[in-house]
């Protein structure tokens, strides 16, 4: 059978490869505008996300698919449910704010009154023990810039997918191939 398939492959000529590698490269790059589109809309570089530990159970289990915003110009409050990435480190965590303090600095002095234009936010998974100080890096507080996006849906399970391709990288590998494979195959 896969015999067949190459010798049909070889028929199809120099232009039908080229045709069918340009409407794979043309489906990829349609994936990557809708995904740059869809962080635009969101104001964030990732709109969507994969819960890749139990720490919020019951809110969220592992494998479940997380929607994002990042309102430019919104603070956020105790309950929020974040994503945030430290410096430095690869992987995006999704707690609770468990504190939220707005800052700013007066004009005419050193001296921070309570005004709303700095934020300092303190997390927590809620399936753990304590707060999320050791997950910084050093800081004392998480700020706006640490933050990826606020929780808005999500989907259950569904990135399952995504951790499994993670955990495994030649199902990831073996799946893009088959995938350039049947597309090259096309006879459309």
């Amino acid at each position: 059978m896969f015999a067949e398939e190459l010798k049909t492959f070889r028929r199809l000529g120099f232009r039908h490869v080229l045709l069918q590698v340009l409407n794979f490269a043309s489906v990829i790059t349609s994936g990557l505008m809708i995904w740059k589109g869809l962080g635009l809309i969101t104001n964030t570089e990732s709109p969507i996300v994969v819960v890749l530990s139990g720490s919020m159970e019951p809110a969220f289990y592992r494998g479940d698919l997380l929607f994002l915003t990042n309102p430019p110009h919104t603070s956020y409050k105790t309950g929020d449910i974040t994503v945030y990435q430290i410096p430095g480190v690869d992987i995006p965590i999704v707690h609770r704010v468990i504190e939220a303090h707005d800052l700013a600095k007066d004009p005419s002095s050193n001296n921070t009154l309570l005004h709303t234009n700095r934020q300092l936010l303190l997390t927590k998974g809620d399936n753990n023990y304590a707060d999320d100080i050791q997950l910084y890096q050093g800081l004392d507080w998480l700020e706006r810039e640490h933050i990826v996006g606020k929780v808005q849906g999500y989907l259950p399970y569904i990135g399952y997918v995504t951790i499994a391709m993670n955990d495994f990288p030649q199902l990831k590998y073996a799946l893009l191939g088959i995938l350039g494979f049947l597309a090259l195959l096309q006879r459309e």
